[in-house]
């Protein structure tokens, strides 16, 4: 068995401390979410079709979920009044989903207590580290999915 370099040492710990952020952040967003009656999961859909309307496969890929995932809380969404799915010109099957005004309401209470807490999480850093930190996340998820698997 090899044994880890330095880097790989240090790219160990990395990863172990994204698992443990993920956490905090999924609990974080659960709480501010629960005020205007989603979840995490709604909320990150909501916002990757709040622009332009989009296909359920578009955004799983978008979000590194899969699309029977996103396909399954889009139709709770869906019956919940907080999308509606539009007819696709380019798809006859795969339909656009698109938020409604309910949930535009909540995005709309969320987006400052989002920008707000992005601000707070980066001010003690500087913009170099941010920048290197983005890249280095960047290259790694690029060098799994060019090799297909994590090993």
């Amino acid at each position: 068995m090899a044994a880890l370099t330095q880097k790989g040492t240090l790219f160990r710990d990395i990863l172990a401390e994204l698992f443990r952020l993920r956490a905090v952040m999924l609990e974080s967003a659960e709480r501010l979410t629960a005020a205007v009656g989603l979840t995490s999961a709604r909320w990150q859909i909501l916002g990757a079709i709040e622009d332009a309307p989009a296909p359920v496969a578009h955004v799983a890929r978008s979000l590194g979920l899969t699309r029977q995932a996103v396909q399954e809380t889009a139709d709770a969404m869906a019956r919940d009044g907080l999308i509606t799915f539009l007819d696709n010109p380019d798809h006859k099957r795969a339909r656009l989903m698109s938020p409604t005004a309910k949930a535009r309401k909540a995005l709309d209470y969320l987006r400052p207590r989002q920008l707000q807490f992005a601000n707070l999480m980066g001010a003690p850093h500087s913009l170099d580290a941010l920048g290197a930190t983005l890249d280095v996340l960047r290259k790694s998820r690029a060098l799994i999915e060019s090799k297909g698997t994590a090993s």
